[in-house]
């Protein structure tokens, strides 16, 4: 699976959306909802996303920028 920006991930009622994506580590948005866009950021390693979003679903489509 690649992460890609704008993807947005479901686990339970809580959803990620991935704001920016390097070869380290992934700023992402939790949100209860994502119509309201109202949420906190996070940093982790991207090691440490692909573990969280291990039970994930995903939500929208791969969206390659360019």
């Amino acid at each position: 699976m690649k992460l890609l920006e704008g993807q947005l991930w479901k686990v339970g009622d809580i959803y990620w959306r991935i704001l920016h994506r390097d070869n380290y580590r992934v700023v992402y948005k939790a949100m209860k909802d994502p119509e309201t866009k109202e949420g906190e950021e996070h940093e982790l390693t991207k090691k440490e996303f692909c573990r969280l979003i291990k039970k994930a679903e995903l939500l929208t489509p791969a969206n390659p920028r360019g």
